[in-house]
């Protein structure tokens, strides 16, 4: 009896290290978080991209400890088929990597990276493909930021001269204030971009854009984690580039209402 009984101990100690063990494994280094909305429109820098129709989109990302991350995004568009670029075209799929960190000891940090706007679908005939490379910097402290963006090609298949319009850049002044522990966050927003080789006077494509705005999340209850907010969007682009075969001025100011979830 003593033998098994010491027998019994020797495992029951054993299981109990395991646990123990298994309780104190380190976390690992990666995480991964998904998101996904329901929007009144979809603006992109200011300029709609579903014509005063709604818009589905949704994301997933990886980020490692030390600063590097990637990711996926997508929304549903309409412009590709309403400027008459391509004859089938509803999607924009965008895939980006980089590296964020803060500065030591600061709460100031940087981001550096790369995205890619993928438009599946069917160009007419004499279109250049929209598909577009921009390289990207920032420096942000806390809840403001400010982004430079730089296109290595084309910008979405734009020549307004008849020339390549690399080399184009997008300015982003950004900042999300938390408002205590309300959960309210004020967003607020200017961004400039400037296309290379621009036309002029009323064919003129580049322009500056704002947006204010404000965001709740829900902290508790079935619907935690829920993000509802709404801005409204401005700019002083041209309206005649802007507005699509329809008629429809793609740069108007708008509000936007929109819901939000991130997993």
């Amino acid at each position: 009896m003593h033998g098994i009984r010491s027998l019994r101990l020797a495992a029951l100690s054993a299981a109990l290290a395991s646990t123990t063990a298994y309780a104190q494994a380190p976390a690992s280094d990666w995480s991964a978080t998904a998101n996904v909305g329901l929007y009144s429109e979809y603006l992109f820098r200011g300029i709609a991209q579903t014509a005063g129709k709604p818009a589905l989109q949704g994301g997933f990302d990886v980020a490692h400890s030390g600063g590097f991350y990637a990711g996926t995004w997508g929304s549903n568009i309409s412009w590709l088929e309403d400027f008459g670029a391509y004859s089938r075209s509803s999607l924009e799929w965008d895939f980006y990597a980089g590296f964020k960190q803060n500065f030591p000891g600061s709460d100031f940090y940087y981001d550096v990276g790369a995205l890619y706007y993928y438009y599946p679908g069917t160009k007419n005939p004499g279109v250049l493909s929209v598909d577009t490379w921009e390289v990207y910097g920032a420096l942000g402290w806390k809840w403001a930021s400010a982004k430079f963006s730089y296109s290595l090609d084309d910008y979405f298949g734009v020549r307004p001269t008849g020339k390549k319009t690399d080399g184009t850049y997008y300015i982003d002044l950004s900042a999300a204030y938390p408002v205590g522990e309300t959960g309210v966050t004020l967003l607020g927003h200017y961004g400039y971009l400037d296309i290379r080789h621009d036309a002029s006077g009323d064919a003129k494509l580049s322009y500056s854009d704002w947006r204010l705005g404000a965001a709740y999340t829900i902290p508790e209850g079935v619907l935690k984690g829920l993000e509802v907010g709404a801005y409204y969007s401005g700019n002083d682009a041209k309206s005649g580039p802007y507005t699509d075969l329809t008629g429809y001025d793609t740069s108007k100011d708008r509000g936007v209402v929109y819901v939000k979830k991130t997993f």
